[in-house]
């Protein structure tokens, strides 16, 4: 059935409160005025206000309202809604089924995006937004049921992903940073040396494709930017696993630690992320978790634009550990990251079992009781 989305959605637009309010020791309401802590289905919150203007339940959808527009979370408690959020509530209580209804029309709202360098819409936008969803609510409920159980099992296999990297960084500062093996006395068959003697760069193969360009691609490979997948294309330009660390853009974290994506199989990339290997003993895999401990903010330049570049990365000191001890490290690790790459592949093939899914359920052209629960 049609539906004006304020027909069936309660919206709540944000409005933030004076930043004198504001602090970081939990002091209030958690608040959020944009995604930046937006997490896969939930957001952590580091940012609290003695003063609330606008106010969510916890269950109530968060939407962002300004770039990027319509990220959404759900809210796990009570909080205070700033002026890049709104929250959506739905009228019949049924919110898993609001969130999965507005990730599948919230293409059709960034249509309405207004503002010519940062897209904006507003809550006309919002409540003009017409969907066509199952009346009953009861087949609602059912199908954000169904949905949920593929998320959940996604969250599961982030879960476990997570705990085996944070195992596999704490055996490689047990060994090669706090050298604990050693009693804390680097061997005499290490050295410390550069970067340069560990790592190859693949960046003379990247080739940057346009938006204007991917928009008439197919969506198979995966285009990764600095950070993050940016796109989809139907061409690729390597095959295999990687290390990607952001080159230019968004290139360290808050601590100084260098923006890292461990990739595998077909993909392309932009020109803002170097590609990398490992030489002389080095795969892929330590290197990740050698940078991943490695502060680089020394090496970044530019003030408006911040880069790693090349030469800057090649010349960053490291303890470079004997041949046989990283061999040795290595064939402990691959067991490990073999399974991280195992349960991502399996959250991709959820994934697209899940937006496939979508609109034919919201459409009604599945029926979910014709699905094996």
């Amino acid at each position: 059935m049609k539906y004006r989305l304020e027909e069936i959605v309660d919206v709540t637009m944000g409005q933030s409160p004076k930043s004198e309010y504001y602090n970081t020791e939990k002091n209030g309401y958690p608040f959020l005025q944009g995604n930046r802590t937006f997490g896969f289905k939930y957001p952590t919150f580091d940012t609290y206000t003695t003063v609330v203007t606008k106010f969510a339940k916890a269950g109530d959808v968060i939407m962002s309202v300004r770039a990027p527009v319509g990220a959404l979370n759900i809210t796990p408690v009570d909080m205070c809604l700033g002026r890049g959020v709104c929250s959506l509530r739905m009228k019949n209580g049924n919110q898993s089924f609001l969130f999965y209804m507005m990730k599948y029309y919230v293409s059709h709202l960034l249509k309405k995006e207004s503002g010519t360098v940062f897209g904006s819409v507003n809550r006309n936008d919002i409540n003009s937004l017409e969907v066509d969803i199952p009346e009953d609510v009861e087949e609602q409920k059912r199908i954000a049921r169904y949905l949920e159980m593929i998320d959940d099992k996604i969250e599961l296999n982030t879960a476990i992903n997570n705990n085996l990297l944070e195992h596999a960084r704490l055996m490689y500062k047990n060994r090669f940073i706090d050298m604990t093996t050693f009693d804390g006395i680097m061997p005499n068959e290490w050295h410390v040396g550069t970067v340069s003697e560990i790592i190859k760069f693949h960046d003379s193969k990247r080739v940057p494709l346009s938006s204007r360009e991917r928009t008439y691609l197919e969506k198979i490979y995966p285009y990764y930017g600095a950070t993050s997948v940016m796109d989809y294309v139907d061409r690729y330009l390597f095959d295999g696993v990687y290390l990607l660390i952001g080159e230019d853009g968004t290139v360290i974290d808050n601590k100084g630690f260098p923006v890292l994506q461990y990739v595998e199989g077909k993909f392309w990339v932009n020109n803002h992320a170097h590609i990398i290997t490992g030489k002389n003993g080095y795969s892929v895999e330590i290197l990740y978790l050698l940078f991943s401990m490695t502060n680089v903010q020394s090496i970044v330049t530019g003030a408006v634009q911040p880069k790693i570049s090349q030469a800057n990365l090649n010349k960053l000191p490291v303890v470079i550990p004997s041949t046989t001890e990283i061999q040795s490290f290595d064939s402990i690790i691959q067991p490990i990251f073999s399974q991280i790459r195992i349960l991502r592949a399996e959250n991709d093939r959820l994934a697209t079992i899940r937006d496939t899914l979508l609109p034919k359920l919201m459409s009604g052209e599945l029926d979910i009781s014709d699905i094996d629960l």
